[in-house]
């Protein structure tokens, strides 16, 4: 799905944006072929302003003048103006809220970016509701438009390392009420399209990274400082949020009644170990460890998504060059951990 992958590893916010926001030939073409205005619903989380704006600027450059709207319940005035001035749409709702959500334009295409993770433990029934109540509603509310909702990979179970990793015909085995609950989304998800006819696309995500949150960032930090790495989770995908951002808009149009359901990962199953490694080479520190690597882990197989838009334009010692030279830079963090240890599904 090539995309246009800076010279330089992005030094800036500003260049971080302009990579992550950047479509590719193919997105603008794919695009172009999409009748009717696009919305984004959860704009304001870490995909969708980029995500958004990706979509505003592939519009732009195929000449079609769709609407480019983001929903998001409380965004902050940093976030209205980037979006605003990137020619983005956007409106305040809360999608729990039957009338803001029955309020809301009649659009011909959907990304579904809500839901909720961190915080699950001990408010269990608000991640149910976020995560397998309110797609049902949305479902019915946009049962004649294309689809394409954010799941996660946590839907499978702990797989052998050496299977290369759950691909989309396994089992779902979620660990965890995170988990379940983002496997409850998909199976409402595709109770209404297949009552209704509606095509959309589920895209299992395993894991996204940019410079400021994901995987590498944590086990580049923790090298860096000199903490020790934990192995528990020996294994990861990792796969760069720009071409997240490319495929997502590309899954238009392979939006299918009953639902295309599509692992979006890295196609490596990386070692932790080797990563903290090399991060270790660049920093000029010993890498340390904790724990030890357990024969299975969370891993998705991404061949399909592979044989549908080609391999990730920005691969993964690029990654890791570009994150330690952001965390060298002291470069702005979202201050969040993925979890991407955690065993036992609690989040």
């Amino acid at each position: 799905m090539p995309i246009h992958v800076a010279d330089a590893p992005p030094r800036s916010l500003a260049a971080l944006r302009e990579a992550l926001s950047t479509p590719s030939q193919e997105v603008v073409e794919s695009l172009a072929r999409v009748d009717g205005d696009l919305m984004l619903l959860g704009v304001a989380g870490k995909l969708g302003p980029e995500l958004a704006l990706m979509a505003r600027r592939a519009l732009d450059r195929a000449g079609r003048q769709a609407r480019i709207i983001g929903v998001a319940r409380n965004p902050g005035p940093e976030l209205v103006e980037r979006l605003s001035g990137g020619g983005v749409e956007l409106l305040r709702a809360d999608l729990l809220d039957d009338t803001a959500l029955a309020g809301l334009p009649d659009v011909a295409n959907i990304v579904y970016l809500a839901g909720r993770k961190f915080g699950t433990d001990g408010a269990e029934h608000q991640t149910w509701a976020l995560n397998t109540y309110l797609p049902g509603r949305v479902a019915e509310r946009f049962r004649d438009s294309r689809i394409v909702a954010f799941s996660t990979g946590n839907v499978y179970p702990l797989v052998p390392v050496v299977s290369g990793g759950a691909d989309e015909a396994t089992p779902p085995g979620p660990v965890g009420e995170y988990a379940q609950s983002c496997l409850g989304r998909e199976r409402v998800l595709e109770h209404f399209s297949h009552r209704y006819g509606t095509r959309m696309a589920i895209v299992r995500l395993n894991y996204a990274v940019e410079l400021r949150y994901g995987v590498l960032l944590e086990i580049a930090r923790a090298v860096h400082r000199g903490e020790p790495v934990d192995l528990r989770m020996g294994n990861v995908n990792v796969i760069w949020q720009g071409d997240v951002n490319a495929a997502t808009l590309r899954l238009f149009e392979h939006c299918a009644a009953p639902p295309l359901v599509l692992n979006l990962a890295g196609p490596e199953t990386a070692s932790v170990r080797w990563i903290a490694q090399r991060f270790g080479e660049i920093f000029g520190v010993p890498a340390t460890f904790t724990g030890a690597a357990e024969p299975t882990a969370l891993l998705s197989n991404a061949a399909r998504a592979n044989e549908l838009f080609g391999y990730p334009a920005v691969p993964l010692r690029t990654l890791i060059e570009w994150t330690a030279e952001w965390v060298l830079g002291g470069g702005e963090t979202h201050g969040k951990e993925t979890h991407f240890q955690e065993r036992e599904g609690r989040f």
